[in-house]
This record gives C-alpha cells, structure tokens and sequence, in this order.
C-alpha cells in the first residue's frame, strides 16, 4: 500500500503517520496515485517512442514587415 504524499497530514515529511481513514479508502477503492503515476509514466514512455526528441530552443522571431 502507498502511503499520501509527505506532510499531507501536517507531519514531518521523515515520519511515518498513519492514516486510517485514508487506508480504508486504498483498500475499498484501490490507490489512485500510485495508479495515476504508473498510468503517467507508461504514457510518457510511449510518447518518448513515437514523438521526436528536439532540443528546447526558441523559434526565430518573425522577419519583420516591410
């Protein structure tokens, strides 16, 4: 089971709280985050597939009007 994002709860980000309301709901509903995430992850390593790679550079600017 995942545990919610660190200090959501107003604890320190180290220590471990546990959360009862929200492990219920992970095991009536199943963890959406950890779900989100997988679900991102597989998607972006299927765009790295099909979409080129550019590097990040800025158009050229327009040429001016005459």
């Amino acid at each position: 089971m995942t545990s919610p994002p660190a200090g959501i709860d107003g604890s320190a980000a180290s220590g471990h709280v546990r959360l009862p309301v929200y492990e219920g709901l992970v095991r009536e509903l199943g963890d959406v985050l950890a779900e989100t995430r997988e679900v991102a992850e597989r998607t972006e390593r299927q765009l790295r597939q099909v979409l080129p790679v550019r590097p990040h550079t800025r158009p050229a600017p327009a040429p001016a009007p005459r």
